[in-house]
């Protein structure tokens, strides 16, 4: 049986920071369905590589493609419309909106702009109701983002990301400073989201969490990638013992 296409594939990606080298030569195809992990300590080049693939940074040389489309040079907004989008560890919704008010801004200028696409007020409305019910934030959905505790801001920056329509969603420490229960909640509405048909990029320093969520790992050192494959042969791999436990 054939393998799939990649739904994204960077072959060759680098990034210099003057005479830093923050990625060299990153390959990687993300497949559709999957459930990715995206590993490696601090100043390993995690995120610089989601925002060279996301468009936020400009990577220096290689070819970024997705749906087999190539990106190289697609600013940001741009490939959101294609179907592309990330949350953040730190939320900054429009602080002044209710949180329906935020889902309609994605559902407005990123689903609405694509060719052929035009989904009505009420629908915009409705699509922004069930998208807060899908994170557990129905009955929130005419409070302002300050009323919300640090776990349901990091599902609305979910809901956010995901008002866009993905096919591909790159969730960016949605964990980070989270209780283990809390962590289990975010989990919940991940694996809803993979099984709903978005393919899923876990960038995440909780262990537990992504070994529990990933199909595969991708570990990165250095900017350069180290190990890629099933999370238990992954985190075996020499190179990933001594990034994490030292010699």
């Amino acid at each position: 049986m054939r393998a799939p296409a990649a739904l994204l594939s960077a072959d060759g990606v680098s990034k210099h920071f003057g005479g830093f080298v923050a990625l060299e030569g990153i390959d990687l195809d993300i497949l559709p369905g999957e459930r990715l992990g995206l590993i490696g300590p601090n100043g390993s080049g995690k995120s610089t590589l989601v925002n060279c693939l996301c468009g936020t940074l400009r990577h220096d040389s290689g070819m970024i493609t997705f749906a087999g489309r190539k990106l190289d040079g697609l600013p940001a907004h741009q490939r959101t419309r294609l179907g592309l989008a990330r949350s953040f560890q730190l939320p900054k919704p429009f602080r002044s909106l209710s949180l329906a008010d935020n889902l309609r801004v994605p559902l407005l200028y990123a689903v609405n702009a694509r060719p052929g696409a035009r989904l009505s007020r009420a629908a915009v409305a409705a699509r922004a109701a069930e998208l807060l019910a899908d994170v557990g934030l129905a009955d929130k959905r005419h409070r302002l983002p300050r009323e919300l505790t640090q776990v349901e801001m990091r599902k609305l920056e979910l809901a956010r990301a995901v008002a866009s329509a993905p096919r591909l969603l790159f969730a960016d420490e949605a964990m980070a400073g989270l209780s283990p229960s809390e962590v289990e909640e975010i989990l919940a509405v991940l694996f809803r989201l993979n099984a709903g048909g978005i393919t899923i990029v876990l960038i995440e320093h909780i262990m537990r969490a992504v070994m529990n969520f990933s199909t595969r790992l991708v570990v990165l050192v250095a900017g350069r990638r180290i190990a890629d494959g099933a999370p238990e042969e992954a985190m075996r791999n020499p190179e990933v013992e001594r990034a994490y436990l030292g010699e």
